[in-house]
Parts: C-alpha cells; structure tokens; sequence
C-alpha cells in the first residue's frame, strides 16, 4: 500500500549541524540497516495470522473462489483503479501551485501516476532510498529545495486525507478490534477522536498562515484553500481505494461501504507501519482478521488476491509499459509534442521501473513454483512431454525467479550485463512455465516485462559486474520476504499428506509436493550462495592519496578537458577514481559520513557515467553520502539517475573574452587602474613553465606577507596553497614594480582554447592600490589575444539564491548568510569585485541525497574546504593537520 516518505527521501532546510560522537553515529548506522529486517518480522507475524485464518482451507478452494469472482465486479475495480490513479495527479498538482512553479500536466502526470504505481508495489526497496518524484522533478528542471516542497506536500497531504477518513469512520462507526489488535484500544473510537483533534489543530495552524517552528526548524504552511484540497484530493484517493476493494467482495449481512471504511484504515495503517513493501501479507492478514465473522475466508482471500493483481500489479505493468513506449519508438500522433514535455525526464527512472517489474516477475516464478499446477494443465502437458522434461522445468523455473531478484538490483543500477542477464531470463522463465504446468499467465507477465525491457538496451550501458552492486538491508529484506512468502506457500498450499508421504526426492506426475520443496529449496540455495559469494569475496582497497603515477595517469584526461578545473589533481591532496577504461576520473575527498567529489567527471561522456556510477557504489560500500561539489546544470539527468537532487551553492563568472574590451565605458576602473599602476612603474608579464622554477623563492615571499597580513590560514579541496610543485606545472601571471615582484597568479589553460583561469592568486601587503585589477585585467586581454574563448573566474558562493518572503528555507538562509556574514567570508565583496568584469553568471550546484542528509553534507564540504569544523569561523586555522602545511588559500578570494 502507499505509505508516506521516508525520512531519508524528505528534508528540511536547516542550520548544518555536527552529527554527534562517533558511538552514536554507529549505533544510528546500525539502526538504519536493522529497519528493513524490522519488516521482515512484521511478514513473518503476518504470514502467521494469514495461516490461522486459513487453516483447513485447500488451496483448491481458493482458486474456484477466485474463477467465481463475478465479471462485473473485476471490470468495476478496473474502473475504480483508473479513476484512483487519475485523481494521484492532483498531490502534485496543488503542490507545484504551493511552491508557485508553473504545472506541466505531462510531467505532474508521470510523476504521480508512476511514482504511485512503484510506491504502492515495492516502496523504496529498488530505489535506493530516494522518491520518484526526486528523480523526474530533478530531470524537469526543479531546484532541490522545491521537489523537497512537493514530496513533503505530497505525503503529508495524503496522511491529512488519513485523518480527515479516520476522524469520521473510527468515530461515527466504531470497530471493535479483536485482541491481536488492541493495543490498549478496544474499539476505534478514541482513535478517531485523536486524529479529528490532531486534523483541528493542523487547519488551526493553517489558518494563522505563519510558520510552524519546531526546534531550530521553520515549517512554511499551506495555505486554508490548498489544505483544504489535499484532504480533498486524499479522501478521494483512499476512497477510491477503499471502494476498489469493496466492489470485490461478495455481499455480506451488515457489511456496507460504511461498516467496511474503518476495516480498510486499519489495515492501511497496519501495512503502512510494517515497514513490508507494499504492505504485502500484512494488509491482507489484518483485513482477513477484521472480517472473519462475516465472510467466508475461501471468498476473502480471493477478494484480496483480485484487489493486489488489479490495483497494484496492473498498474505497475502499466507502469513499465508506458515507459518502454515513451523511451522506446516515439509517437507520431498530434499529441507527440505533448508527451516529449510531459516524459523527457523518464529517462532517470526507466530503470528502477524495470528493475521494480524484473523483481515482481521473479517473484511470480517462484510463487508459481510453490504453487500446485492447475487442474487439467498437468494432464495436457503429460501428453506432450517427458516426467524429465516437467521436472527440470519446474525446478530451473524457480532458479529464474531467485536470479532475477539479483539481476533486478543491477537493472536498477543501469549495468549492462543486468540487461543481457534480464533478457535471457525472462524470455528462458517464459517457456519454462508454459513446460512445467502450461501456466500461461505467468509466461504472459514475464513476456510482457521482456518486451518492455528489450527497446531499452541503450539506458543500461555500464560495465561494472553484476555481483560487485552492493546488498543493501532493504533489499536483502524484500528478496527474504519474497523467498519466505514462497516458502509459506508451499507448505499452505500443498497438503499435510501430500507432505508428509512425499520426500524432496521423490519424482512422480502427481509428486507435487516434492516437486514445490525442490524448487523451493533450489531458489533459496541460489539466493544464499550469491549472498556468501558476495560476502567473502576480497575487501577493496581504501581511498588514498594519488601517487605521483596516478598524477600522471590522469594528466592526458586534464589536457584534453574544456574546463580549467581539471587541473585541482595537480594538487595531489584528493584521492582519484579511474574508469575500467582510464579515460576519465574524478577526485574526491572524505570528511564524516560524506564522500566528496570535486566538480562533475572528467573524461568522455560513457567513461564520466562509469566513473560516477563506481564512485556512488564505492559510497553505498562504505555505508556513506554520495556527493558532487560545484557541479553544472549541464548533467542534471546524471545526477537524477545516481538518486541525487541538485542544490544551490552559488554561481561561476565567466567572462566572454570576444566581448571583452577595457576601452569600452563598463570597463573603465580596469582602464583607470591600468593607466595607474603603468606610471607607478608596475609591468605585467606572463612567465612560462620553464621560468617558473626560478622565481619560487619571489614568489613565495609575496605569499607569506599576504598570508601574515590578512591573518588567514590556507584552505584546501576546491582551492589551492601555496605548494612549489604544484606552481611549476603552470605558467605564471606576474605583476612586477621595478624588478620585484609584487603581485602573482599561475594560470590554467584548458584544452581547445575554450577556458582560461587562474587558481591560486596573491599579492604583497604594499602593493598599489588596484594591483589586482591591473593583473586580471592584462591577463583577460592576453587571453584575447591567445585565442581563449573564456575567462573563468571562479564561483561566487550563496550568489544568485532567492531572498525574497516567498522563496524556500534553504534560499532565505543563504541569503541571509550572503549578507550578514562579512566578518569571516566577503561574498558580497567578492561577487561585487567579479561583477566588474562583466562575466556570464551560471550557477553552480551540490549534487547530494538531500534530505535530512542535507545539513551534515553541508557542514562536512565546508569542514573539508576549511580544514576542520574550527576553521570554518576561524580566520586561522587551529587543526593539527593544518599546521605543518598551512599555506591554503581559496581561488575564489579575490579580496
């Protein structure tokens, strides 16, 4: 069933905080692993309720209960879904109008309707923690402060559409709970009453239209008309629910869509709480529970067996469906331009769809697998093929099915062996079930993911190999819930004496039992030594410091990169990650839980995808954050598909150097300067590489009277020190007073001609006034004059970010610290002193999970740039790692 967000998918904007002792880091670690295996119990208690309530029923029963279903029924909970699943877009809809972002009908679509359908299946077992609607509001275009806005509307519209059904069904028409249920309640009444008084002072909070301060976190409300409409648009939805369910159940004395409301919230809630994907088991066993005295449990198991096949697993096939049509040939229809606006961003999700539907057709495999065949297939099949032949099928059947709960992680990790793997699977677990029973509807939905997989070839184009994805606890505990459900099943579904007279060995015709033990047993066999694979497989090496050969190794990448900043690897002080290939890597560094990567990949495009992909696994590995520092909107689609969201960090200035010209009115103070330090004496020059060596000594004492006169200490990560080799790679900017040096900045040259910029920049305390804007002055026109195309001058940080009433948190804190904090960072200033240059602002981005994650991530990249924690508000730093090498200064401090 639908459930709310987790917390790791659902953040607010606040003030970075550390994140506590190491022990208490542990122990939050270890909790976060144990939650998925929480719902792991939960499915065991209720695979326990559903076989008290099922005790004494065949299996037989169940299916003639299910074939007697009435046709009008199943077409009317058809209907039902479509509208329900219709009425998902109006939570986006209201949102987008909350955080004032124009709607575009075919986005808001494709978002509710499949983020509901992957939600209501598998929650967020396949997605690594992280929301659809994170990855297709991220591919449209959305800041991560505004998805953050609409998931959080989204969910918590949903729970208010909760409490406004529960408010009314648990008081107006009380359920007595049955002592598995009590928990201290008998009947639902007081609940209900709860929740009406937690919905009043909700709209009484609504009303007063002011923030909500909780702790050190503001809450900005909905408006009275937009809570009204979620309450409206959730009612609906759980209506609609509810109803689909309702219309399948036959009639019953004294059961009305009134009398059942308050049977459907508990289970909601119930399934909700259990923390199993989609609920499975749990919802069924609480309504099974509920309604034991007024309906058969033959018809009440088929009731809810048609409600799981028709609400959720149809929409998800549809799901995938739309996905594979839309990435797949492309519609020639009037409506063409339509669905290009409304799914360009299905490209990020694809994946996890196919992923989501390969893990439900290897579960159907392996419940197929424990089921007994169905009466009269077993007969036709034996005319046609050997007892071997039935055999063999059922048993590699069930191997396909535990195989593709493993392929379907590498699915959702775009690895290309996961696709060859996935293809040959299905199309082989097709066959293999029409051989074992002539099971058409399990061939069908396996052919079904297989045409929905195979046009998709182009979105799975890593190498990396399929057993080195990492397990995670949420899917570890979804492959166990399925493999246990299976295993429940054979021992429900075949008979006590059929059991107990047949051995796991014995091979017969009718020796069904066995055959379902074996292929049980073989699954979970399958599944365990994957596991152990993966668990004694070779630790990997830890992350160091490049050595000089891995320096070199990525100094043909840096040549041929665009972008100056390419060259940070000069500096030595950040670890590197190689693609297989060694055509493209980042540099990263680690402070806490945070992996930091300096700047998107480097490299072409396939081997950046690599790279970037190895790096988020390396990550997962080490149970920390994934993160890319000063990224471009340019990879937004990248960053979406690694489950990233895109925040502000502030904006690069880079300067057309064809524009450029300091004779023109806008450039007069560079004129003025330029005319001034000319009479005072100052030249400038360009110092090539080969000169460099020799004025070290200079240059180094122009950088300890800078160092002691600004009394600052040197930074590091994203800007450079003062280091000797280091320098002598790049030529030099040198402003000279006579034969003195008096001002310096070595230059980055990237590949083409395209950018030209400088890294680390310093002058002497008693320099002339505007003896910076005389070097980056001369240096743009011999740029110009070299052919360069652009000047970069770097970032200037929380520029450009909303400060207006309305923007988000996040924006207004920025905003706010833009202005307010000139004692220990000029950002004003420095923005001010680029602005002069006339440069092209393009803002600049911290590629993160986001969430609750947020805070610490922010405190732990400016840890790293600073040094420590104590350097961030400190202008010398105190960190002992800091002081043999104190000579860092960031090369965005133009002051």
């Amino acid at each position: 069933m639908r459930r709310a967000a987790h917390a790791d998918e659902l953040w607010l904007r606040t003030p970075s905080s550390p994140s506590g002792p190491a022990w208490w880091s542990r122990i939050r670690a270890d909790a976060r692993r144990l939650v998925p295996f929480a719902g792991l119990a939960f499915f065991a208690l209720a695979l326990w309720g559903l076989q008290q309530s099922l005790h004494g029923l065949r299996y037989e029963h169940i299916v003639s209960a299910l074939a007697a279903l009435p046709s009008w029924r199943l077409a009317a909970a058809l209907a039902i879904t479509v509208a329900g699943y219709v009425v998902l877009a109006g939570y986006d809809m209201l949102a987008l109008r909350f955080i004032r972002h124009p709607a575009n009908a075919g986005t808001v679509a494709t978002a509710a309707m499949v983020s509901g359908a992957l939600g209501n299946n598998v929650g967020n077992t396949l997605l690594a923690g992280a929301a659809v609607r994170y990855w297709i509001y991220t591919a449209a275009g959305l800041t991560a402060t505004q998805i953050t806005r609409v998931v959080l509307f989204c969910s918590g519209g949903f729970w208010l559409g909760y409490l406004f059904l529960g408010a009314f069904a648990f008081s107006l028409k009380p359920l007595a709970l049955p002592a598995p249920l009590h928990l201290g309640l008998v009947t639902t009444r007081p609940l209900g009453l709860v929740l009406a008084a937690v919905l009043a002072g909700w709209l009484t909070l609504c009303v007063r239209g002011r923030p909500m301060a909780l702790a050190r976190l503001r809450i900005e409300l909905p408006s009275v008309p937009l809570t009204l409409g979620q309450i409206a648009i959730a009612s609906c939805d759980l209506s609609l629910m509810g109803t689909a369910l309702f219309v399948l159940l036959p009639p019953a004395p004294g059961l009305t869509i009134v009398t059942f409301a308050p049977v459907f919230l508990v289970a909601l809630i119930a399934g909700a709480a259990s923390q199993v994907p989609g609920g499975l088991g749990v919802f069924e066993a609480v309504v099974m529970l509920l309604l034991a005295d007024r309906l058969a449990p033959r018809d009440l198991a088929a009731s809810l067996l048609a409600f799981r096949a028709i609400y959720l697993l149809l929409p998800l096939l549809a799901a995938a469906v739309f996905v594979g049509l839309r990435i797949g040939p492309k519609p020639r229809s009037a409506w063409r331009a339509w669905v290009e606006r409304g799914t360009r961003s299905l490209q990020a999700i694809a994946p996890s769809v196919v992923a989501a539907l390969a893990f439900v057709a290897g579960a159907v495999l392996l419940v197929s697998g424990a089921l007994p065949a169905a009466v009269g297939r077993l007969v036709l099949v034996e005319r046609l093929f050997a007892l071997p032949v039935i055999e063999a099928s059922h048993f590699f059947a069930s191997l396909i099915g535990s195989a593709l709960l493993v392929v379907a992680r590498g699915l959702q990790r775009r690895l290309d062996a996961a696709w060859l793997l996935a293809t040959g699977l299905l199309a082989a677990g097709a066959v293999l079930s029409l051989l074992k029973g002539w099971d058409f509807e399990e061939a069908s939905v396996l052919a079904i993911v297989l045409l929905v997989l195979l046009p998709l070839r182009r979105q799975f184009y890593r190498t990396s190999s399929l057993l080195n994805a990492p397990f995670t606890p949420a899917w570890v505990a979804s492959c166990a819930i399925v493999l246990a459900g299976s295993t429940w099943l054979v021992l429900v579904t075949q008979s006590e004496a059929g059991l107990a007279s047949q051995a796991w060995w014995d091979f017969s015709w009718h020796a069904e039992a066995s055959r379902s033990e074996r292929a049980s047993a073989g699954a979970i066999g399958l599944f365990v030594l994957l596991a152990l694979h993966h668990l004694l497989r070779p630790a990997r090496d830890r992350s160091r410091l490049p050595a000089q050969v891995d320096i070199e190794r990525a100094r043909p990448i840096v040549e041929r990169c665009t972008r100056t900043y390419a060259n940070l690897v000069f500096r030595g002080d950040k670890s590197l990650l190689f693609s297989t290939a060694g055509d493209a890597f980042l540099m990263y560094g680690r402070r806490g839980r945070s992996w930091i990567a300096m700047g998107d990949p480097i490299g072409p495009e396939d081997g950046v995808r690599e790279v970037a992909w190895r790096f988020r696994e390396q990550c997962d590995r080490a149970d920390g954050w994934c993160v890319f520092f000063e990224v471009g909107a340019d990879r937004r689609e990248l960053y979406a598909e690694l489950g990233l969201v895109l925040t502000p960090v502030g904006e690069e200035a880079r300067v057309d150097l064809s524009a450029f010209d300091i004779e023109t009115p806008a450039h007069k103070d560079l004129r003025h300067a330029r005319s001034r330090l000319q009479r005072a004496g100052c030249r400038f020059e360009i110092a090539p590489r080969a000169a460099v060596p020799a004025l070290l000594p200079a240059l180094a004492g122009v950088s300890r009277a800078w160092l002691a006169h600004k009394a600052t200490h040197e930074k590091g990560f994203s800007n450079a020190s003062f280091d000797e080799g280091y320098l002598s790679r790049f030529p030099v900017a040198i402003v000279r007073r006579g034969q003195d040096i008096v001002a310096f900045a070595n230059v980055w040259q990237g590949a083409g001609r395209e950018e030209l910029s400088v890294d680390l920049m310093r002058h002497r305390p008693d320099a002339p006034n505007g003896t910076m804007d005389f070097l980056f002055g001369e240096l743009l026109l011999w740029g110009r004059t070299e052919g360069f195309r652009w000047f970069n001058l770097g970032m200037a940080p929380l520029a450009g970010l909303e400060s207006s009433p309305g923007a988000a948190l996040y924006d207004r804190l920025g905003g706010f610290i833009y202005r307010h904090a000139e004692h220990f960072y000029n950002f004003d200033g420095l923005r001010r002193y680029k602005a002069k240059f006339r440069p092209v602002w393009t803002p600049l981005y911290l590629a993160s999970p986001g969430g609750l994650a947020l805070s610490p991530v922010l405190l732990d990249v400016t840890a790293l740039i600073a040094g420590s924690v104590g350097g961030i508000v400190s202008r010398r730093d105190s960190s002992p790692a800091h002081r043999p090498r104190a000579r860092r200064l960031p090369r965005d401090a133009l002051r």
